[in-house]
């Protein structure tokens, strides 16, 4: 890979970021934006980052406020902290403002994971311009709350919020540092392959990794989720979106995705029920079913 780079926001801080040129052929595809889930960072996609490559396409991503080699929010780097999305939405336009758009005169295509998902589906909402189709795997519109009732979770984290402890972690999120997670008592893919890989490259540049989210994140997550989640807010959205449900997952709820889709006036439906969270993190023959959605998709669309 080459090196990445940093752009500076308003506010004074980096921001990383990197750009690939397609993979020589005759048909360049333009622009791809790669937008990652909550702790991740541009070199877990490399893999990705390839294959949509070799399709044709340059690849535009970058590491959100907070996580990867952008900013950090806290002194413990290894908290997952925000204090409202707006802030991941600020990151996300002044890259396709400063970065993308220089780099192409049509609209890109936007491949999100999780809470890239989330932030991009606030990005098409305020500016349908901005894509000319959009596809997210396992987009985060509601958490899945592992055994405690929704109310008592939601009631819980607005307390830690109101109450002074937004820096703090959510229970257990401590014990979600990279270092303490194994194969075996991950949540998120069935491939170990793919997870150890993640891990190696976390164990030589430990300074990348994040473990848990604060109860300030949560709280930002639960409230921008909440206002997601109402249907008016989908129909606003115009650009085609395709949205690819992991039927194992245990991370966001997958029932969401598929009342969500129904609402989007372009929306499209992936039911993969054999995967875990990372669609793209999954074993072999879950992802090619991934990547032929995907081609057929942006081949109606962009």
């Amino acid at each position: 890979m080459t090196q990445p780079n940093f752009f500076t926001t308003r506010e004074g801080k980096r921001l990383r970021y990197q750009i690939f040129d397609a993979a020589p052929g005759p048909n360049p595809r333009g622009i791809c934006v790669l937008l990652h889930g909550q702790t991740e960072f541009i070199e877990k996609y490399v893999e990705v980052i390839g294959e949509l490559r070799a399709r044709g396409f340059a690849v535009a991503t970058m590491d959100f406020p907070g996580q990867g080699g952008s900013y950090r929010l806290l002194p413990n780097p290894l908290k997952a902290h925000i204090a409202a999305f707006s802030e991941y939405d600020t990151a996300l336009r002044q890259f396709m403002d400063t970065i993308v758009k220089p780099l192409a005169a049509k609209p890109p295509v936007a491949l999100a994971h999780s809470m890239g998902g989330h932030i991009l589906l606030r990005a098409l909402h305020a500016r349908p311009e901005l894509f000319s189709c959009a596809v997210l795997s396992a987009p985060m519109l509601r958490a899945l709350t592992r055994g405690y009732p929704r109310w008592i979770a939601r009631l819980a984290c607005f307390l830690h919020a109101v109450f002074g402890a937004k820096n703090k972690w959510v229970w257990g999120m401590d014990q979600r540092d990279p270092f303490l997670v194994t194969f075996d008592n991950q949540l998120v893919t069935s491939d170990r392959a793919r997870f150890e890989r993640t891990l190696a490259f976390l164990r030589e540049h430990p300074a990348m990794r994040l473990a848990g989210p604060t109860w300030g994140w949560l709280e930002a997550a639960y409230r921008s989720m909440g206002r997601m989640m109402r249907p008016g807010y989908a129909r606003a959205i115009t650009t085609p979106v395709l949205i690819c449900a992991a039927g194992k997952d245990r991370i966001v709820d997958v029932q969401a995705e598929r009342e969500f889709v129904k609402w989007l006036p372009k929306g499209e439906l992936l039911d993969m029920p054999d995967a875990e969270h990372e669609i793209l993190m999954e074993n072999d023959a879950i992802r090619a079913r991934f990547w032929q959605a995907f081609d057929a998709f942006v081949a109606k669309y962009a």
